[in-house]
């Protein structure tokens, strides 16, 4: 069972226009100390500030750092830079963008998602993960009793209940606040009424939730709660530390879109020739001179094709295995779903089965994960490596990956845009 709740969120005090631009920030984990510094040099009370006081967060920073966040929160509050609500409400979330010339929106909605462990309730994974930073995140957790930041979760709504609900509610509503960041408009309204929220809370119950981004901030919330319960005893149903913050999308939703993370294996010099015997993988010349040509051409080729560039004889190939099933064979442990996929055919048998033994001596190739086409072949060319150029996964993909109850390759799904920090906390105390 899905069990979502409304909440009273700390967030910005509204100006008068409900602009906070300024202010919104990326998520922590795209961020370097260059970044920090530019988006407080626009204003000094970015989100930043306390979302991010140790860099890089891979592993834990002095406690000093955590005390300051926690510093600071509590003087944004003292003096009005944040409010606190005092309804809890469940907070609609939309995102207007432009991409290739095109406009979308994505609603979303932002409550309390209560934490299950992987696997024993409706919260799944979505795809493998690398080691992430739950140390730093669980110290500033600890130190702000807060979720800063929201996970990013998906769920089923065939019929666009939920946030046909929703929008309703908010109507012609201006939002409650409003802001700009890397050109993506970000908007939240707070609905407090009760029938409605309600409503939300029935239509999720049934309902299963995909972690579409935010996995290790999921895992620092499991880790809070037992460090939590460990100190004071067995918490409260409705105790705070039981939920964490997240923001809800409906997997059918128009502007939910997914971008390719490409592969770039530096200093790795395969040819086109490199695939022309071999025994799995059907390799096409591309009579093209760019990755955007290459990425086009790819469709074409069926859903399992994916692209080469060499930096050797600067050549474009398509490659896609000789049978559909050829995972079958290499991976009986995977789902129909998994050994479907593309990149589960680039990492099981082209990297793994190929590459690794006939052209690295059987060491495992360094891999960089890119999601600019150009930026990755232009490493390639630096590096005179290879780079796989990826085509964008489908939500059915992940949808029959994710039903199946198996996980995505790493790095296979971008979901954009990403969502905005600093919209709404939600408080664990």
């Amino acid at each position: 069972m899905c069990t979502v709740r409304p909440f009273s969120a700390i967030r910005y005090a509204a100006p008068a226009n409900g602009d906070i631009s300024a202010r919104l920030a990326p998520p922590y984990d795209v961020l370097d100390q260059r970044d920090k510094d530019a988006l407080l040099g626009r204003d000094s009370r970015n989100f930043v500030a306390i979302d991010l006081p140790h860099v890089p967060p891979k592993s834990a920073g002095p406690a000093a750092a955590y005390a300051g966040a926690r510093s600071t929160l509590e003087a944004w509050l003292a003096d009005g830079t944040f409010v606190r609500d005092t309804t809890p409400a469940i907070y609609v979330y939309e995102q207007r963008y432009e991409i290739d010339g095109r406009r979308y929106s994505r609603r979303k909605f932002l409550a309390r998602l209560r934490l299950e462990a992987f696997g024993k309730g409706s919260v799944f994974p979505h795809e493998q993960t690398f080691g992430g930073p739950k140390e730093d995140r669980l110290l500033l957790t600890q130190a702000t009793e807060c979720n800063l930041s929201p996970i990013f979760g998906l769920y089923e709504d065939s019929s666009n209940a939920v946030a046909a609900r929703l929008r309703t509610a908010v109507g012609s509503d201006a939002p409650l606040l409003s802001g700009t960041l890397d050109g993506v408009e970000n908007r939240i309204w707070a609905v407090t009424d009760r029938a409605v929220i309600d409503d939300v809370q029935r239509a999720m119950s049934d309902r299963a939730v995909f972690i579409a981004d935010g996995h290790h901030r999921y895992g620092t919330g499991l880790m809070y709660r037992e460090a939590l319960a460990a100190k004071r005893g067995a918490l409260p149903e409705d105790h705070p530390a039981n939920y964490v913050l997240c923001a809800f999308c409906a997997m059918e939703d128009e502007g939910l879109l997914i971008l390719p993370t490409h592969r770039v294996l530096p200093a790795v010099a395969l040819d086109g020739a490199f695939w022309s015997s071999d025994p799995e993988l059907v390799s096409t010349a591309l009579r093209v001179d760019t990755p955007a040509a290459a990425l086009s051409a790819l469709p074409g080729h069926g859903a399992q094709a994916f692209a080469m560039f060499s930096a050797v004889d600067r050549s474009y190939h398509v490659l896609k295995p000789r049978r559909a099933d050829l995972l079958r064979g290499i991976a009986p442990e995977r789902s129909a779903g998994w050994h479907a996929l593309a990149l589960a055919v680039l990492h099981a048998y082209a990297i793994d089965r190929a590459v690794t033994p006939r052209a690295c001596g059987g060491k495992a190739p360094e891999i960089h994960y890119v999601k600019n086409a150009d930026a990755a072949v232009s490493e390639a060319r630096e590096t005179r490596g290879c780079v796989f150029l990826m085509q964008p996964n489908t939500m059915a993909e992940l949808r029959a990956v994710c039903q199946a109850g198996d996980l995505m390759p790493q790095k296979s799904t971008f979901f954009f845009p990403k969502v905005a920090s600093g919209l709404v906390i939600h408080p664990l105390s």
